[in-house]
């Protein structure tokens, strides 16, 4: 659905959702190798009140791409059908992931795509299909500047309400206009609301991709304010965290400022912001 229509579905669902992904992601947390977590991990909450910027704990590596990770060569058939999503990536230094819902736009998709590419970092693109068939040349712009762009649907659905069909339509079309202007199929899928059931395990695994969360949720999407956004953020960065912000779906120009102010302070601190690519067995 368009960007105005989706900010208002988006409020009337997101309570229902918060419960229903819940259940999805419940238990142990996984991380990119395919490992449990030892413990569940949960957004960080607003800072409130002044803040005094602290630097962050350093690390020697970053700008590469995450070790043992590749483009895909092909789509399987089907990949593993997991219970719960990716929460975390690991490896070694300070690895971080950024990653974008809902667009892309064409009012606030480029101010990113164009920060990113000043600090030569890569992030993952959720993009609805809806979005990206009105805007393929922001897909394929994200191909060149070697980002990844992953599956949330095409209109944005809480799929737990849907049928399998439903769900394996909203799916399956995202796929194709992927394929179609990025390039390539996307490998990686992301439920809309964090709402998962047994059928989009089931039906993203079918089409060769793997799930994933997020670790610290900005909660752009209410425009608390940028400096909210960059608190949240920054308070949240550790070593293995997957960020989830904005790039459409309403008002994200906090979004757009937010980045700007927190990705250098990240990059400064010795965070390596880095995108996964491959599939697990």
């Amino acid at each position: 659905m368009k960007k105005d229509q989706l900010l208002t579905r988006r409020r009337a669902l997101i309570a229902g959702a918060a419960v229903l992904g819940a259940a999805g992601a419940a238990g142990t947390a996984r991380v990119l190798t395919g490992e449990p977590a030892t413990q569940p991990v949960r957004g960080t909450p607003p800072v409130s009140g002044p803040q005094v910027r602290r630097a962050l704990k350093p690390s020697a590596y970053r700008l590469q791409p995450m070790a043992g990770y590749g483009p895909p060569r092909s789509r399987p058939a089907r990949t593993v059908v997991r219970h719960e999503p990716f929460l975390r990536v690991s490896g070694r230094g300070h690895r971080m992931v950024l990653t974008f819902d809902d667009g892309p736009d064409p009012h606030y998709t480029p101010d990113i795509l164009r920060t990113l590419r000043e600090y030569d970092v890569r992030a993952m693109f959720f993009v609805c299909g809806e979005m990206a068939a009105d805007n393929k040349d922001l897909l394929s712009e994200m191909a060149d500047d070697g980002h990844v762009v992953g599956n949330h649907t095409w209109t944005h659905p809480l799929l737990t309400q849907l049928s399998r069909s439903a769900i394996h339509s909203e799916i399956e079309r995202t796929c194709e206009v992927i394929d179609d202007a990025y390039g390539e199929p996307p490998v990686w899928f992301r439920a809309p609301y964090g709402a998962w059931n047994r059928a989009t395990f089931q039906i993203g695994a079918e089409l060769g991709m793997e799930p994933m969360a997020w670790t610290v949720d900005t909660l752009d999407w209410t425009t608390p304010g940028t400096g909210t956004i960059v608190d949240r953020v920054e308070s949240g960065a550790a070593p293995g965290v997957v960020i989830l912000s904005h790039d459409a779906g309403g008002d994200r120009s906090q979004s757009v400022r937010a980045l700007r102010d927190y990705l250098p302070h990240l990059l400064d601190s010795g965070y390596h912001i880095t995108v996964p690519r491959r599939r697990f067995a």
